[in-house]
């Protein structure tokens, strides 16, 4: 086992054993008691809002008994959380308190490591050739949730870590190329430092290739990694076009046995980098915005039968549309812009006479009307 494995599970059974229902509950509006499980694989994908404890990391350490504790629940397994926490829901307020001051008072023995202690752990654990697989699959997970706070990300790129991380990039396990590049993506969403960094390792366009894999896991977690060096990075964004980045999109979005979440981050992609153009009018547009058969890729989406990869499309080419160097009748009259508007509406229709999803295919309508609109006004006949 890896030595921040045998850290974790001696601190959550401190947890389990001293703390329960006082830390790890929380009061809802009724004044009833609603567990706290650490958030599902979905929400630390796409999600680049706080993890939990992250607010109570401080200098990289934990700064209180409940970031500790966050740490340690986001860690382990909720049913496990559950049964203690049952078992502790009798307890007096008193017994509660008491149990508390015992925690802190382990905590001082522990001598709880930094968050960039912790991440020297994992690094080093994965440097050792001789680690099973399963101690390589934890010790990228523990930097993933480490890597959050930007600062535990610069204080990553700064040791080293990176290197590291980018090297499982190449293993022959598709869970450790995975995990790697989940962790960098997580390292550099938004954090041109980091960005920076992971470029001049070249990863890029490891990245760029892994979205090929025949792992769906693995290209979805490859995607977001690309997405995340690239977003807002105007250096990032010519060298994935150099790299040919353009042609995976397009590969993906054309692609209809994908996964349906690869064809989404896809197109999202697709619609960041137009709107970032938008706001950024001093630099060239890149030639992927008047490619026939990219746009072609882009407008096909539009009437796939799922109404987040509809949106997305939509979002895309409402972006595309306002860019100087689109031209209107090439979306007309080969992409088939016009027409695919009109059988989506017809698509929508049928969507919102399903009582579940009116609402939603009501608001994608409302987006596919305002797009049909900007594109009339190119076509000059507004």
């Amino acid at each position: 086992m890896t030595a921040i494995y045998l850290f974790r599970c001696l601190l959550l059974l401190s947890v389990i054993a001293l703390v329960g229902r006082s830390s790890a509950e929380k009061v809802n509006s009724s004044g009833g008691m609603v567990w706290s499980t650490a958030r599902d694989e979905a929400e630390l994908v796409e999600d680049s809002g706080v993890v939990i404890g992250e607010q109570d990391q401080i200098d990289g350490g934990f700064s209180s008994l409940d970031g500790m504790l966050h740490w340690a629940i986001g860690h382990s397994d909720p049913a496990t959380l559950k049964e203690a926490a049952k078992d502790t829901q009798k307890m007096s307020m008193d017994e509660l308190q008491k149990r508390q001051l015992e925690l802190k008072e382990l905590v001082e023995k522990l001598k709880l490591p930094s968050d960039a202690q912790l991440m020297q752990i994992a690094v080093s654990d994965l440097n050792n050739s001789s680690l099973s697989l399963e101690d390589r699959h934890r010790a990228l997970q523990e930097l993933l949730i480490l890597v959050e706070p930007i600062d535990n990300a610069n204080d990553l790129s700064k040791s080293g870590g990176l290197k590291v991380v980018a090297g499982e990039l190449t293993h022959s396990d598709p869970d450790v190329r995975k995990l790697a590049a989940w962790v960098l993506g997580k390292a550099s969403q938004n954090n041109p430092f980091v960005q920076e960094q992971v470029l001049q390792l070249g990863a890029l366009t490891t990245l760029i290739k892994m979205v090929n894999s025949s792992s769906e896991e693995e290209a979805v977690k490859a995607l977001f990694a690309v997405s995340a060096l690239i977003r807002n990075n105007i250096a990032a964004q010519d060298m994935f076009y150099a790299a040919q980045g353009y042609i995976m999109l397009q590969d993906v979005m054309s692609n209809g046995s994908l996964d349906i979440k690869l064809r989404r981050k896809a197109v999202f992609l697709v619609g960041d980098l137009a709107e970032f153009q938008l706001q950024n009018t001093e630099k060239a547009e890149l030639p992927i915005f008047s490619d026939r058969l990219f746009l072609q890729s882009v407008v096909d989406l539009i009437v796939v039968l799922d109404l987040d990869l509809q949106e997305k499309a939509l979002e895309a080419i409402k972006n595309l549309l306002q860019l100087k160097s689109i031209e209107p009748l090439i979306l007309r009259d080969f992409c088939g812009l016009e027409g695919a508007l009109e059988r989506m509406k017809l698509q929508l229709k049928e969507s919102m006479a399903d009582e579940n999803m009116r609402d939603y295919a009501a608001d994608v309508e409302s987006l596919r009307a305002e797009v049909e609109l900007i594109f009339r006004g190119k076509l000059g006949l507004l």
